[in-house]
């Protein structure tokens, strides 16, 4: 249904009691926003493998970028470089993407290159997102301004910005992939259990329930799934602790996951739907292990020196087959591309 703002009615506002000037212009304006981004989605074409049967996702994580900073350039200059380089159908950028104020100017300053560029994206949230001065819920309403934004939000749970994306086959109006994209928080904030925030139970909940009907959808066949999000599984650990698991990249500090494990992973191995994890939180890790079925692994820290970084900047690559149930992944670099894996077939013993 196409919604316009031009249906929304000033006067009906008017006749409401009780209500100042200031409130009322504020109500309208938000009402309007509405409006506007529903309008937007309305015209969004489906996300969907081209011709030749690929589907092309880069990730950026932890830009940490700071407004008016030339050591944000580089993380810039890089964005600018891995999209000229791999034309990719879809972005997605896995949180801490901006760090000084105002935070609205630099966010749009950041999600503006994609737009310029007519380039998909979407967005989840990081820990550190929502410290400058603006919540993420203003920032994801920031985001649904633009025309290329892709990310949806699952009203009712914790977090912003969970969602389901579908990827339609080329051949068909089939779903045939689905990207699951969620708020891991910022910060634990129970008695004894300080550290990073974690994936709550009503957002794993929603999860089950979407790939469920999915599966449902498919004849009772899992489509073969990939979730994005900021702060590493408590797996992540697990994983590069067993040395019987096979693992490609680097790995230069401890996985700084939550201390609390709410079954995410576990969840993920009964929908057997999701076949690969990728997050960002921890700037000198990009490593992709295999962990009981399932790849964990790292973006590439894609920001500059404006935060601790020890390798080149660059940005994690993955490329899905229509119809095929494993995928590619690599790293690229101003350099070139490294790590290139194919999962599972390469992570096997």
């Amino acid at each position: 249904m196409k919604v316009r703002a031009d249906y929304i009615c000033p006067d009906f506002l008017l006749s409401i009691p009780l209500i100042n000037a200031s409130i009322m212009k504020k109500l309208f304006l938000g009402l309007s926003l509405f409006a506007f981004s529903l309008n937007l989605w309305a015209h969004k074409p489906a996300l969907k493998y081209n011709a030749s049967g690929k589907f092309k996702i880069v990730q950026f994580t932890d830009l940490h970028i700071r407004l008016n900073d030339p050591r944000s350039d580089i993380a810039f200059e890089r964005i600018n470089q891995v999209l000229n380089d791999e034309k990719p159908d879809l972005v997605i950028l896995t949180g801490d993407m901006i760090y000084n104020q105002p935070a609205d100017e630099n966010f749009r300053k950041l999600l503006n290159v994609f737009e310029q560029q007519k380039q998909p994206f979407a967005i989840t949230f990081g820990n550190h997102d929502q410290e400058q001065g603006v919540p993420n819920s203003e920032l994801f309403d920031i985001a649904r301004t633009f025309t290329y934004h892709y990310t949806e939000n699952e009203p009712g749970i914790t977090g912003v910005g969970n969602c389901a994306l579908e990827i339609k086959s080329a051949k068909a109006d089939r779903t045939s992939n689905v990207l699951y994209l969620l708020d891991s928080g910022r910060e634990c904030t129970l008695p004894d259990a300080k550290g990073y925030g974690y994936i709550h139970f009503d957002q794993i909940d929603w999860y089950r329930n979407k790939s469920k009907a999915f599966t449902k959808d498919n004849g009772g066949t899992p489509l073969l799934s990939l979730a994005f999000f900021h702060i590493p599984l408590p797996e992540y650990a697990a994983a590069a602790a067993d040395h019987s698991c096979s693992m490609y990249g680097i790995r230069r500090e401890t996985p700084c996951s939550s201390q609390l494990n709410t079954g995410m992973f576990a969840f993920m191995k009964e929908m057997n739907d999701v076949k690969g994890v990728f997050t960002g939180h921890d700037h000198d890790n990009d490593f992709a292990v295999n962990y009981k079925g399932i790849l964990l692994a790292y973006g590439r820290f894609t920001g500059g020196p404006t935060e601790y970084i020890h390798i080149p900047n660059g940005a994690r690559v993955i490329e899905l087959t229509d119809n095929e149930n494993s995928f590619r992944t690599w790293i690229r670099t101003a350099a070139g591309v490294e790590q290139e894996t194919t999962f599972p077939t390469d992570y096997k013993k």
